[in-house]
């Protein structure tokens, strides 16, 4: 019964976690506004992350093995730097919907990959049939009335990319969860992601202005997205990655755009369609059927 619960739990976390990053959309779209790039929102977040995730875990510098501390690298590179880049680069040029639903196949390219290269996570008929309601789902929550696909190939290119680098990101942190802590693991996720964007300033400066810095949206925005969606999203997506697996975790992935959808509804009053509202409910219904467990008669063995 206490596994039940805990299991009850994670998916919780999950659902909060992920809540909270179909906000951040329409958070980091403000601080554009405000004429913050893409590259410097990023620093801000991660450095503000790892600066607060040092004051609760200092003691532990370095992996036990070369080979972990560049799987380290790796997960701050795929779960940092390369997917926001890519992801804010796609969206100036290319349309936003599009971005919004390629980086969603992010959980089918998660349990593509877990199969090919773990094989220990569960491949279920469930999971098949839930991941493809969830994923047209989206495609109606995205659109929202609004059908006009313009195909892009580097935007959609860029955006396909920042979803393989996501699922890959979720399955390095497998590799890693059964030797470190979480806190240790989000930390140097955080510090590779901040050493690895340095490079990026090369090519547009890196630029404070005091005034900007301390207007209350711009502050306040950055608080968010460094202290709540940044360190305390990330420690818990980790956790759930460990206790629930890379496929279960990732498939809640499939929620961000509802949230985006009704975040922006009430914040910047954008409408929401009936098509939108039939898309929410095949998201949720999709997550449902993809985290349902089945008769094990029906799952692949490994």
């Amino acid at each position: 019964m206490n596994a039940i619960k805990s299991k009850f739990l994670y998916h919780l976390i999950a659902m909060v976690t992920v809540a909270i990053w179909g906000i951040t959309f329409v958070s980091t779209k403000i601080l554009i506004q405000h004429g913050l790039s893409p590259s410097e929102i990023f620093f801000y977040r991660f450095t503000l992350a790892y600066l607060c995730m040092w004051c609760i875990s200092y003691k532990k510098l370095f992996a036990n093995r070369i080979k972990d501390e560049l799987l380290l690298l790796s997960a701050g590179l795929c779960g940092g730097t390369i997917y926001f880049i890519t992801e804010n680069t796609a969206l100036g040029i290319t349309l936003a919907s599009n971005v919004s639903l390629i980086v969603c196949t992010s959980p089918i390219l998660t349990t593509l990959l877990s199969y090919l290269f773990r094989r220990k996570e569960p491949f279920t008929r469930h999971l098949v049939y839930g991941s493809i309601m969830a994923l047209t789902g989206v495609g109606l929550v995205v659109f929202n009335g609004s059908f006009i696909l313009k195909i892009n190939p580097l935007g959609d290119v860029l955006s396909l990319t920042s979803a393989l680098m996501w699922a890959f990101y979720s399955l390095i942190l497998k590799q890693l969860d059964s030797h470190y802590s979480v806190i240790f693991i989000t930390r140097k996720v955080f510090f590779y992601g901040v050493l690895t964007i340095l490079p990026m300033f090369l090519f547009r400066p890196f630029n404070w202005v005091n005034d900007l810095m301390m207007q209350p949206a711009v502050f306040g925005n950055l608080l968010f997205l460094g202290i709540i969606a940044s360190m305390l999203c990330f420690i818990a997506w980790n956790a759930c990655v460990k206790e629930l697996g890379a496929v279960k975790s990732t498939n809640y992935i499939y929620i961000i755009p509802l949230v985006t959808l009704l975040t922006s509804a009430i914040i910047i009053d954008e409408k929401i369609t009936w098509i939108a509202l039939a898309g929410c409910i095949l998201i949720l219904c999709g997550v449902y059927l993809a985290e349902r467990k089945t008769n094990p008669t029906f799952e692949v063995e490994y």
